[in-house]
């Protein structure tokens, strides 16, 4: 790698990543409450109520996810469950604006929480490339030198950011970490740890997410 980052800085970032990407939601909740707390009419009362209910809905599936993507859960030992990660991940990107569409291509008999930790933080940066939605596909396949893995984020505006492709390469970006460019790197670092290599290919209105090389067992 080309760039290092002290633990500090690393858990310090994570965790503003974490909380921005929960903020949003959680201020869902919270006006809501506060505009029940208003004098309203029924009507009112219904839409004040799907904000709480949706607020809510969506701060639940990004904590889940998060757990999952940045905490102990994809530490676990063993084989992870296929379908449960696959049903949290969708969750996810649906609780985003523009909500973009994921299939699934898995081949493998084998997937471990890491290589389920691995995934979700690809999906995580394809949906940073998909400011209008579109679509996301993730590709898993047991190959020669190992597991490989891709997630192709592809829609109108799709766009890697400059200092998002540099963090995928290692490279400490113009004007240092940051809380957004830190989970690029946190995904090449769960890659490297797999003993596998995580690259970035733009193209047009497409952009290719690609680890290779993964140990088998994870």
């Amino acid at each position: 790698m080309n760039a290092t980052i002290d633990p500090a800085h690393l858990s310090a970032y994570i965790a503003s990543r974490i909380c921005h990407d929960l903020v949003s939601s959680v201020s869902s909740i919270t006006n809501a409450l506060d505009f029940m707390n208003e004098p309203q009419d029924s009507e009112m009362r219904v839409q004040a109520e799907k904000l709480l209910h949706d607020g809510a809905d969506s701060a639940a599936s990004k904590l889940k996810f998060l757990r999952y993507a940045f905490g102990s859960v994809g530490l676990s030992k063993g084989a992870a469950d296929i379908h449960d990660a696959k049903q949290i991940t969708e969750r996810f990107v649906a609780s985003h604006n523009y909500q973009p569409v994921i299939t699934w291509d898995i081949e493998t008999e084998h997937l471990s929480f890491s290589h389920a930790r691995l995934i979700m933080n690809m999906v995580m940066l394809a949906v940073d490339c998909l400011p209008r939605g579109g679509t996301i596909t993730v590709k898993v396949r047991n190959q020669p030198e190992g597991l490989g893995v891709s997630v192709i984020a592809a829609g109108k505006r799709c766009k890697l950011r400059d200092d998002t492709a540099d963090a995928i390469a290692g490279t400490e970006p113009q004007d240092g970490w940051s809380a957004r460019t830190v989970q690029p790197l946190f995904t090449r670092i769960i890659a490297e740890g797999l003993g596998g290599t995580l690259h970035a290919d733009p193209r047009e209105e497409e952009i290719a997410l690609t680890s290779t090389g993964l140990n088998a067992e994870g």
